[in-house]
Parts: structure tokens; sequence; C-alpha cells
């Protein structure tokens, strides 16, 4: 359910907070990074760290002496399993020390209580302190300013590189497949999930041996893959079909300042610049007239853009979300610094005024909104309050006919069109009647069970994101359905106990979740729940979504209890033309191991 492209094709700003973090963390004696010792003896690489500015690299240790062989998985179970709840966890290859942080000293100083002296697979753990990583902007131009000098080597980026035109440039980092054939584009993309099934035939294979005989013939006839694959959809438009975008606000790569665009590179690569959408071929007229005439509002003000090498600035990043019923909700990020509350209440009276009566009011923002992402003390962006500026609360979209509302935090497939041939096919699929029970994991707005609850008799949602689940219950009434409920929640949480209350004998489970798949808890509720006979898996990112496949059709055991689910048929979907992400679809359905064994003794029967 994730929005997948949303962050990686749109390249939009990280929070401050989360930069170092997603970068392999500094080593200690036993790998040496790169710049570790220019950083080590510079203390203005580590100044993010910042006693009102929330990073976990605060709170981070270095867990030694691990057992061989552990993996990411395997390390954040065991943590789990002793109440330890980790931000981030970092392996390098097979060395037997791992890098973690917390979210705060009381979780970070418990895990160091408890996990040190412990004994894991016959290793007895140590845990120690272990210091932030680096800046890597500033270590990039402290790598820069040894160039020639014997100190580290030059860039790899080539000067061909550096001459082509900023709209190529831009177009190669957020639409990779821009200049690439769209029959070319959808093979790609499914040789992709071609190559993920048949990994999943491996993993069956040496997760579940009873499934072997099947297994084989489904190899022998499908290409290796562990069940037919459908032809690929394609997206009923490729280009402009962006309903979300997000924006940094920055330097522009032309040294014009207050732009707003897409990052030209990564933070981690030294860069910071940025390029308009003005030629990118996956944003929507009606973002790019928006982002215009945000970018001459912000020129008109005396704010700078905020700098994440120094801290110091203010605009920081532009949110467009537009509809088919031309209804467009800008959010503007914005770090207030040590200003007054009356300098941001001029600021936002102005704001309102530019896009109400000035230049801005034929942008097309029916929806406008302040969020002030100063120096946070929480990791949830979910947790900054967005100020209302201007026009409605929310905006609305048609999809399949039905209405939804969509407010600022709230999840929608980015691609509309798209998203109607994906949610046709999940109803397909599903094999639904007026007795089914759909459950709906990771809902979001209520999409994908609204769509389908005329045609069953119960729908019941489970959505993490609170304004979400208001979103999914007001569009339930819209569309006029009175046999819809949702559940605010984790998924793990919520969905066992939602699955013990269940009576009714034909349940289907429908589950988008986010990039990183489900929680392991969900796939163990599922399992367990033997009544639940068919699942359908919607992954935007089916790699990170593998570990869940594996789970849902190994063989039980002490752990896994319930009989196995397999996969029956899968489709890609592509909901993100001129990149390589794409969404797959895979139906699994349970076991039926009684069904097998008479299937068997009919079989013996008439052989003999």
């Amino acid at each position: 359910m994730a929005d997948v492209d949303s962050s990686t094709i749109a390249d939009a700003p990280v929070p401050e907070e989360e930069k170092p973090d997603d970068l392999p963390q500094d080593s200690t004696d036993d790998v040496k990074a790169e710049g570790e010792s220019e950083a080590a003896s510079d203390p203005s690489m580590y100044r993010y760290i910042k006693e009102d500015l929330f990073t976990s690299e605060i709170y981070k240790v270095e867990i030694r002496n691990l057992p061989k062989f552990i993996g990411f998985n395997d390390l954040k179970k065991f943590l789990a399993k002793h109440s330890l709840n980790p931000h981030k966890i970092k392996l390098f290859g097979r060395q037997t020390f791992a890098f973690v942080t917390f979210k705060n000293e009381e979780e970070r100083d418990k895990a160091m209580k408890m996990v040190h002296g412990m004994q894991w697979k016959g290793q007895v753990l140590s845990v120690r302190l272990a210091k932030p990583k680096a800046d890597p902007i500033l270590r990039k131009r402290k790598q820069e300013e040894g160039e020639g000098t014997g100190g580290q080597p030059p860039s790899k980026r080539t000067e061909a590189d550096e001459e082509e035109p900023l709209s190529v440039q831009i177009a190669n980092v957020v639409t990779p497949l821009w200049n690439v054939p769209y029959e070319e584009q959808l093979r790609r993309k499914e040789q992709e999930v071609v190559a993920v099934l048949q990994r999943l035939a491996k993993e069956i294979g040496s997760t579940n041996k009873a499934m072997l005989p099947w297994l084989f013939a489904q190899k022998g006839k499908y290409n290796r893959m562990c069940c037919p694959l459908e032809t690929i959809r394609p997206s009923p438009t490729q280009t402009e079909y962006r309903n979300k975008c997000e924006f940094l606000i920055s330097v522009g790569a032309d040294d014009e300042d207050k732009t707003i665009g897409f990052r030209l590179g990564k933070y981690k690569g030294g860069s910071c610049a940025v390029v308009g959408p003005a030629e990118t071929r996956h944003v929507s007229v009606e973002a790019k007239r928006v982002v215009s005439e945000f970018q001459k509002f912000i020129r008109t003000t005396p704010y700078s853009v905020y700098s994440p090498e120094t801290y110091e600035g203010h605009w920081k990043q532009l949110t467009v979300r537009t509809t088919r019923t031309k209804q467009a909700m800008a959010i503007v990020f914005f770090n207030p610094q040590k200003l007054e509350e009356e300098e941001l209440d001029a600021l936002k009276s102005s704001m309102r005024k530019h896009f109400t009566e000035g230049e801005g009011k034929d942008s097309g923002v029916t929806c406008l909104y302040f969020v002030r992402e100063g120096q946070r003390t929480s990791p949830n962006p979910e947790d900054m309050p967005c100020e209302l500026v201007a026009g409605e609360g929310c905006i609305h979209e048609e999809l399949l006919g039905l209405k939804f509302r969509i407010s600022p935090h709230s999840f929608f497939q980015v691609n509309t069109g798209a998203a109607e041939v994906l949610y046709s096919a999940v109803g397909e699929w599903a094999q639904l009647d007026q007795e089914s029970t759909v459950l709906d994991v990771c809902c979001g707005t209520g999409t994908i069970g609204i769509s389908l609850a005329k045609r069953v008799k119960k729908v019941i949602g489970i959505e993490l994101c609170q304004e979400a689940v208001e979103d999914a219950k007001v569009n339930a009434k819209l569309n006029g359905l009175s046999n819809v409920e949702f559940h605010c929640g984790k998924a793990e949480d919520v969905f066992p106990n939602i699955l013990n209350a269940l009576v009714s004998p034909n349940v289907t489970a429908i589950v988008d979740p986010p990039r990183a798949g489900l929680h392991s808890k969900v796939i163990l509720a599922i399992r367990r729940a033997e009544y639940l006979k068919r699942l359908v898996y919607v992954a935007c990112n089916a790699k990170a979504a593998m570990t869940n496949f594996i789970d849902l059709c190994r063989a039980p055991s002490n752990r896994v209890h319930g009989a196995p689910f397999r996969p029956v048929r899968a489709m890609a979907v592509d909901l993100f033309p001129q990149t390589m992400h794409v969404e797959m679809l895979l139906l699994l359905e349970r076991v039926d191991y009684d069904s097998q064994q008479q299937t068997s003794s009919n079989q013996e029967k008439t052989a003999s």
C-alpha cells in the first residue's frame, strides 16, 4: 500500500532526522567507513545532533559477538522477543557485529542492560555505545576538498553527465525509463515479477517439503515459477499520471534561489540542488501549475530556503495532491526557527491572500495547508499538525464510480486510472458473493473495501493512520454503504482480535501493506485462522514482501500454526510508468490437506 514512488521517484526531501540513519552506519575497528578519520577530527560533521532535533543516531549502540550467519530478520526477532523495539538495524555482510538505533534514551539503555552478557546461539553478546554517523553532505564536501591533493578519489560523475540539459538529468533521476518505449517498459517489469515467482518457487521447496510434488508440476508448466503469471496490465495513461508529488524547496541546479522541484542527486552524494518539474513526464499539468505559483509566492517573501547543511533557513518542502474532480491540495513545510508567532501569522495571511485574491487565485489550489516542520521530537511525520490556511480541509476523488475524501496524511494510490485496473482485478480474483466477509488490511481511505462492499455481506478495514480511518468512514457514508466498518491501529495489534471475533465461514483477506510488507504477527494470525481460505496480496515491492510470501506457504511448525497457503495466480499492474516500480497481485489459497488425502486415497483405489 505504500506510496512507493512518492519518495523514490519524486525523490522527495528526506527529513533531517532520517538522513544519517538511512545510510550505512559508521563502522568500528573492524570496518573503516570512508572518510571516518576526517569526520572524527571535525566536530562540525556531527552538528545535526542537537538536543531538540530527533535523530535515532543519538541513541545508537553496537552489538558485538553475534552468532555467524545472522540476518536482519533474525536480529530483529531476537530483540522483539525481549520486548526491545529498535528504530534501525544495520549489519555488515558476515561480520559478527551490528549497529542498532532506538527512538529514545530509555529504550537504548534498556537494550544495553538486557542484551549485554546475554547468550544467543552459544555466543555471549556485548553491547557498547556507538558514535553517530557523520553528516554525509559535509563528508562529501571534505572529500571534494581533498581531491587532487592525495585525498579522496574524484567523483564518479562524468563531464558528459554534467553537460546534459538539466531536463534530461532530472528525467534520468525521477523517471529513469522516460526514453524507453512503453512496450519495453512493460516487458522489463513483467520479467521482474517472473524472477520473484521463480525465487518463491525455490523458497517454497526449501520450507515446505510436502508441496514438492505440486511444486514440481507447477515449475514444469510455468517456466520455473510457482504459479501462472497473467499478462501485465498497462497503465491507462503513461504520462502526467501522478496525483501526488513531493517537491523539495532548495537552491536550483541553475543557481536560482528558492526553487521548487526534485533533487538532482542524493543527499549522501553531496547534492541538495533541485530542478523544477516543468519538463518531467509523470507530473500532471495541474501540479506543475501549483508549483509554479508557489515558487512565485515564496520568492516574494524574505524567508530563505532551509539548508540541511547548516540547519538554517525556512522553506523546506511542497506536497501537491490533485484529483480528477479538478481539486488540488497544497501542503507547504516551513521551519519556523525562532520567528515570532506574529510573523508566522502574517506569512500565512499573505499566503492565503495570494492564493485566494492575488496572482495565485487561478492556480487551482482548493485546499492550502501550512506545516511547521522544525526540529522534531518524534520520528513520525503524522505527529506534525497541518494548519489549514485556505479552502476546504480535504479534496475528493472519483474512482470506479465511487467518491472518496482524501485528507493530507491519508494514503491514496498515486495513479488513479491504474488503481481502477488494480482494484478491478482484486475484485475478480477474490471470488466474492453475498455471503462473503472481506478483511481489508492496510486499507488507507478504504478504496478497495468500499469498491467491493456492494458485492459482499461485510467489509472490515484496518488502518494505522487515524486521519485515513476518518476519511474511510466518511467515504462509506458518501457512497451509501452500511456494511462497512473501519478500525484504527497497527495491523499486528488489531487483526488477530478481529479474526478471533469473526464467525463467518466465508472470509477473504485483501492485504495492501507498506513497502516492508506485513508484520509477522499478522502473517501468523492469518495462518491460524483456518477458515480464511483465500488471500489476495497487493505488493508494491514484491521483493520486500518475499518473507511474507514464504511464511504464508511454509510448513506448519511450533511457531507457525495452521495449514499453509499456496500461490494460485499472479499478475503485474503498472502503476508507475517511466520507472522500474510495478505493483504485483498474488492470489494465495489455503492448502486443503483433507481434500488432498481423499484424492490420494481415490487414486490408490483406482490403481489397485
